[in-house]
């Protein structure tokens, strides 16, 4: 499994006002999307989430999205490593995921772009 790239995730209060923030930060425009109703915009390396308290709750513990090539070879890896998949493979907005435990306790999304 070769891993492309991370994407921090932020919870924020007020998406807009982040929005503007982050954008003018990386020279980048969000791609915004709703899931689960959570309010998400991508910007370069940022994943930010606005919504209901008890999603964020939830979504806080998952400590970093990792882009890799294919969510299914990331499966077989990580569960040959120790890792526990949660969730997935399922598809999202922004490509198929997986959440994982890590052997550590540490949970991470994994992400593709497989269409």
């Amino acid at each position: 499994m070769e891993i492309l790239g991370t994407t921090l995730r932020v919870c924020v209060d007020d998406l807009e006002t982040s929005v503007v923030f982050y954008e003018r930060l990386t020279g980048s425009r969000a791609l915004r999307f709703e899931r689960g109703g959570v309010s998400v915009a991508a910007i370069g390396c940022f994943l930010l989430m606005s919504g209901p308290e008890a999603e964020l709750e939830i979504l806080r513990k998952v400590a970093a999205t990792i882009a890799v090539e294919d969510v299914d070879a990331a499966h077989t890896t990580l569960s040959e490593a120790g890792a526990r998949v949660l969730a997935g493979p399922v598809p999202t907005p922004a490509g198929r995921n997986l959440i994982a435990v890590h052997p550590d306790g540490s949970v991470f999304e994994y992400v593709d772009q497989r269409r």
